[in-house]
């Protein structure tokens, strides 16, 4: 059973919204090669604002996903993309339908 998750919230500078959503619809691919992300959501809340909402069965997966491609990705071109820098929020699952 997933009980751990990450939720990653971007703020896209408004100029670069439309890059931040493909950069993000690629992650998928990343995520796929990572054995301990169960699901991975890239997410779009509105005209600037998107996240990633990921969850792992163990805690040596959240770790590996923190440390991985797709969090450096992220680092690499966050001056570049977004207006702030990225939220990061560890969250314990309590249930789930899956």
């Amino acid at each position: 059973m997933v009980k751990l998750a990450l939720l990653a919230r971007l703020q896209a500078k408004p100029e670069r919204a439309e890059e931040v959503a493909k950069f993000l619809e690629s992650g998928v691919a990343l995520a796929n090669a990572e054995s301990g992300t169960v699901h991975w959501f890239a997410l779009r809340f509105g005209p600037t604002s998107f996240g990633v909402f990921d969850t792992f069965a163990a805690e040596s997966g959240r770790k590996a996903h923190l440390e991985g491609p797709i969090a450096k990705a992220l680092v690499a071109k966050g001056a570049e993309l977004f207006s702030e820098p990225p939220s990061m929020e560890r969250i314990d699952l309590l249930g789930a339908k899956l």
